[in-house]
């Protein structure tokens, strides 16, 4: 399997996080480096995908990072698994919207281990559950793609303080909620990251 699965016990600075993708990123497009799935939490803090709009920051005194992923603003931080990667589609069907589906089935069947029913949304990205009747997101999905490189990731709120999304209009959407994995089902989910992996392995047909 020419893939590096990568797995950190205490959370990484997104700097640092992204410095690391994009490392690795050049070091693929040389051929001097493994495909990447890297499991990990951050630390606390709120990132802007390039097609955010400045009005979806509702709180001007949060500290806001602005990168080169797809999307709008998001928060990460505790209790939170956030799901890297640097994948070659060059390797694979050159097909961003069939990679994007492999996420999506990855998540959903990785939360229905878990008895959690989850969709997605072809009109908003990410990973949704009907609760109380109102659709809430409960992952969210970022990717970027060069040179048939795809990388960034997603993250999936397991116990994550709600309160935090307060501050922005999260990936700009905001006729839906936000919800954890904790409050949908208050379970043990220390052994999601291992069924993750284990999923995106089988449905990138490594």
């Amino acid at each position: 399997m020419n893939i590096e699965i990568k797995k950190s016990i205490k959370p990484i600075n997104y700097k640092v996080a992204l410095d690391f993708l994009e490392t690795r990123l050049n070091d693929i497009n040389i051929n001097k480096g493994k495909d990447l799935i890297w499991i990990l939490e951050h630390e606390e803090v709120y990132t802007a995908g390039k097609n955010y709009n400045e009005n979806e920051i509702l709180n001007k005194n949060i500290n806001l990072i602005k990168t080169n992923r797809g999307g709008k603003v998001t928060y990460h931080g505790p209790g939170q698994i956030i799901c890297y990667f640097v994948i070659d589609l060059k390797k694979r069907e050159r097909d961003i919207r069939k990679f994007i589906t492999i996420i999506e089935k990855t998540i959903i069947e990785s939360l229905l281990e878990f008895n959690i029913h989850t969709f997605g949304d072809p009109k908003n990205i990410g990973i949704w559950i009907k609760d109380k009747k109102k659709l809430k997101k409960v992952a969210a999905i970022g990717v970027r793609v060069s040179n048939w490189i795809a990388y960034h990731g997603f993250a999936i709120n397991i116990s994550n303080d709600l309160n935090k999304y307060k501050n922005i209009i999260p990936c700009g959407i905001t006729d839906k909620g936000i919800t954890n994995l904790t409050k949908i089902k208050n379970q043990d989910y220390n052994k999601l990251d291992d069924v993750i992996i284990n999923n995106f392995i089988k449905n990138l047909k490594i």
